[in-house]
């Protein structure tokens, strides 16, 4: 546990008043590790340190596992004052402010997109056991359910669910099909965009003989909206007045924003987080259920996936459909190497795989990042840490690749600024 907690925060960490918290030591009684992701300069993070403040003296002060869990503050303050300030108002310890590199890894390490954010490590194991503990802070404040932990999809959607003509059915008519969960709002002008184009999906996959069902989990800011935009969807939904279960279901796929749609398999497991890029990329669902691809064609549909984590884009010289068939197959073996690795270890893959070719798309990103015109040209782009790494050789080759790949992720190459 202590080995763990070292790789992933150093030996040490600071404390409000100068002090400092060794983590060899505090490895010793922990099972649980909160990752708390914010800044000193941000409304929202200020509005739940004071919340998490709160849960956290309950905790240590009434908890029979008060000594099982520790926070740490990952901050992204660009200004040492403020950080130190704003750490005064902290009971648990933080990453040290030059520490700005590991920072970045463990952004990009535990996929966080938006602050706060507050993610729970199982400190045995080194996997997630929560990504979304401010839902935790919000709806356990006593920290009864502690450890917090993922139960099964079945599990936490029990219960009746509506269709829009008011007639219900309970969550166990989901049993033995394929499932996404729809997390979505009639607020927000990207969701409604989707579910226009979902709602097409849905009937060509139910019209194709696949047992497939879509769960509506809201968040809509008043029931007449939910009703409003529910009344444009075929599937199921979550009663808007079942706000526990709604968020019981944010909390299980650590929801950070939206839309987003979680593909499920017949047994429940999780397919992909990715169902919203992939119906885009796939309007007539000839690739349901939509399982990971090991390389992904660039194309405007898929570039927010660029912001995820570190991406390896190979960019070559192709206009035609078809062209980028070689680069593809070029790249694949290493990709399905590294997703079969991390997937048996039951960890997301640290990276992505990309190719791109010549199009508006790909001339964006290239100057966006200044990237040279040539081609082909190997990258990974980390656009979190405004990074990028070029491979610069006469020839891309398999080996060439793989040796690329295995540098970065052994951190021996030295980073290009974005």
């Amino acid at each position: 546990m202590s080995e763990f907690l070292v790789n992933l925060l150093g030996e040490r960490l600071a404390r409000a008043g100068d002090a400092e918290v060794d983590v060899q030591a505090l490895g010793a009684r922990l099972s649980l590790l909160g990752l708390y992701f914010g800044c000193s300069l941000n409304g929202p993070c200020r509005q739940f340190n004071g919340s998490l403040s709160d849960f956290y003296s309950k905790f240590k002060t009434t908890s029979e596992h008060r000594d099982e869990l520790e926070v740490v503050f990952i901050s992204s303050d660009q200004d040492q004052k403020h950080w130190q300030d704003f750490l005064q108002e902290m009971q648990w310890p933080a990453l040290p402010f030059k520490e700005r590199h590991k920072k970045m890894k463990l952004w990009n390490k535990y996929k966080v997109t938006s602050i706060p954010s507050l993610v729970f490590v199982d400190v045995a194991t080194g996997k997630v056991v929560c990504r979304n503990g401010l839902l935790v802070v919000r709806d356990d404040p006593k920290g009864l359910e502690f450890p917090w932990g993922p139960k099964p999809f079945a599990e936490v959607v029990a219960g009746p669910l509506l269709r829009n003509n008011g007639q219900s059915t309970d969550s166990s008519s989901l049993e033995g099909s394929y499932v996404g969960v729809y997390f979505s709002a009639h607020w927000c002008p990207p969701c409604r965009s989707l579910t226009r184009v979902l709602v097409e999906s849905y009937r060509t996959v139910k019209e194709s003989g696949q047992k497939f069902e879509i769960v509506f989990v809201s968040a809509d800011r008043s029931e007449d909206s939910f009703k409003q935009y529910f009344s444009e969807m075929p599937w199921l939904a979550v009663p808007y007045s079942d706000e526990a279960r709604r968020s019981r279901l944010n909390r299980l796929y650590g929801i950070q924003g939206i839309p987003t749609l979680i593909l499920l398999d017949t047994e429940g497991r999780m397919i992909t987080r990715q169902g919203r890029v992939e119906v885009l990329n796939d309007p007539d669902c000839r690739l349901f259920p939509w399982h990971p691809r090991p390389v992904l064609e660039l194309t405007e549909a898929n570039a927010v996936q660029l912001n995820e984590g570190p991406c390896l884009v190979l960019f070559v010289d192709a206009e035609e459909e078809g062209e980028l068939e070689p680069a593809r197959e070029l790249i694949q073996p290493i990709a399905e190497k590294i997703m079969a690795k991390y997937k048996a270890k039951e960890e997301e893959t640290p990276l992505l795989f990309f190719v791109a070719g010549e199009d508006d798309m790909s001339d964006s990103l290239r100057d966006y990042t200044n990237l040279p015109e040539a081609a082909p040209l190997l990258t990974i782009l980390d656009m979190s840490a405004r990074a990028k790494y070029v491979r610069d050789v006469e020839e891309i080759t398999p080996d060439v690749v793989e040796q690329f790949v295995n540098d970065f992720l052994a951190e021996k190459l030295k980073p290009e600024p974005i």
